[in-house]
């Protein structure tokens, strides 16, 4: 009987590398091997993972659900390896993190105070924003994503889930009404956030099946506070992380909106960093605390 665990492995890397070779040479296997093992563990599952072709493979719908749970089996169990050899290690040292702005400020800056006392020798090196790092080229230990990267040379541990919410003030319902469905967008002021993998002008829905819809506006801007501040002015219709809308929400400047299709989903905040077989003990420290923290 095939290794699972190296089974899981090479399914993650067919889906990162998008063909059984690449993955057999990342592995170090034979493709034949490769075949051997992915065939064992769409037997196991009784389910496709991949559609093949001549000339290409895809993840079926399955093999993307199944992507997501073999990422996190296996970050799991690199973290339980790294727990136990860096048990005895002192966390001392400097990290360079970059956090998303929003995120950050709200969600990790609060958090700071407490992770200074648990580990008075470690410093942080923080930067704020909203774009992709290169974290090889640009040297960082870890960057909080919210998204799922696929990457290779990434490791990802997920922090805690990302649901969207739609919003807009009183002001901008009292006078352009209510949508109440999502072909009701098409007819108003959306405002779009640019660094999405989508671009600005679609707006995916969750549900049995999530469904894109095509949106336009006056405003869109690569930060999500500054599109809450812009629909808190009545200029549009946000559709944002919860994080960010809630305490406009709480507040009654925002109203959460509800369509014939419920909001969306992101696929988590997620810690990522290099692709290491033993990370630091304070890049571990570091991690298992936002683990902690934000469960």
């Amino acid at each position: 009987m095939l290794d699972r665990v190296t089974s899981l492995q090479v399914f993650v890397k067919v889906a990162d590398l998008g063909s059984l070779s690449a993955a057999a040479r990342a592995l170090g296997m034979s493709q034949t091997m490769a075949s051997k093992h992915m065939a064992a563990l769409e037997s196991r599952l009784e389910v496709p993972l991949l559609t093949r072709t001549t000339r290409s493979m895809r993840l079926t719908d399955a093999g993307q659900v199944f992507l997501l749970q073999s990422r996190e089996i296996l970050a799991q169990l690199e973290e339980a390896e790294c727990q136990v050899s860096a048990r005895r290690q002192r966390v001392v040292g400097r990290l360079r993190v970059s956090l998303p702005v929003s995120f950050g400020l709200r969600k990790v800056v609060p958090l700071l105070p407490d992770f200074a006392k648990r580990y008075p020798d470690l410093s942080l090196d923080l930067s704020f924003s909203d774009r992709r790092v290169d974290m090889i080229k640009e040297g960082w230990d870890l960057a909080v994503r919210i998204t799922h990267m696929e990457d290779s040379s990434l490791m990802a541990r997920r922090l805690a889930p990302c649901p969207l919410v739609l919003t807009a003030a009183p002001s901008y319902l009292a006078r352009h009404g209510r949508p109440k469905r999502m072909t009701d967008l098409a007819a108003h002021n959306c405002l779009g956030y640019t660094l999405t993998n989508k671009g600005p002008g679609v707006w995916r829905f969750g549900g049995v099946d999530e469904l894109d819809v095509a949106v336009r506006g006056t405003l869109s801007a690569d930060n999500g506070d500054a599109l809450i501040a812009a629909a808190i002015a009545g200029l549009g219709i946000a559709y944002q992380p919860r994080f960010i809308a809630e305490q406009a929400l709480e507040a009654g400047q925002l109203e959460e909106l509800e369509l014939d299709q419920p909001p969306g989903e992101m696929d988590g905040v997620f810690a990522v960093y290099p692709a290491t077989r033993h990370p630091e003990a304070k890049l571990r420290a570091l991690i298992d605390f936002l683990v902690e923290a934000l469960r």
